[in-house]
């Protein structure tokens, strides 16, 4: 479905499923979404459009550089274990400004709140052993994709509920600015 949404974004031919004020109606009893999208909070990168999916769909956590950090953790498990969604995708996007800040920190320093963001980047740089310098802002951004998946992957690892693991596929994608395109990792 995600695919197929994507595709109809991508042509032009969104069909802005689920928008109605029955669904609205069906909502209050409830949400029960399908997939888990962690994404940039860019304003270029809605998860609900790039998919072509309607209210109710998609459970989204959206943070500058698609972070995974622990709250963002935290909402994925609750997505998974109170709601029930069955996949979770962590999904990057070209031309982060949060992934070029960190690559042009030594250039242009960050001060604030976006300090202790580039800050985290740069630790779950480290942490994966990956050297910033000299990676392109598209290897970044893949790197940092790679990371998010593997800290919901590590969660699922460390959280059982009710004596078993919590469970969902988990998969990266990388959103084309410039054209719309979703393309899927392999990770």
């Amino acid at each position: 479905m995600l695919r197929a949404g994507n595709e109809r974004f991508h042509d032009f031919h969104a069909v802005h499923p689920d928008q109605t004020p029955a669904r609205m109606k069906e909502l209050l009893g409830g949400q029960h979404p399908w997939a888990v999208v962690i994404s940039c909070s860019d304003s270029r990168v809605v998860p609900e459009l790039v998919f072509d999916q309607g209210l109710g769909d998609l459970f989204t956590v959206r943070t500058a550089g698609n972070v995974v950090g622990e709250y963002e953790l935290a909402s994925v498990e609750y997505a998974v274990e109170q709601l029930g969604a069955p996949l979770v995708i962590v999904m990057g996007h070209t031309h982060c400004g949060a992934i070029d800040a960190l690559l042009n920190e030594g250039d242009h320093p960050c001060h604030g709140h976006m300090k202790q963001l580039v800050a985290y980047l740069a630790a779950e740089e480290e942490e994966q052993q990956v050297a910033r310098d000299g990676l392109t802002l598209d290897e970044a951004t893949r790197a940092n994709i790679v990371h998010g998946v593997h800290e919901v992957e590590r969660l699922f690892r460390e959280i059982e509920v009710g004596g078993h693991p919590l469970r969902a596929k988990v998969v990266g994608a990388l959103y084309h600015i410039e054209n719309g395109h979703v393309e899927w990792l392999e990770v």
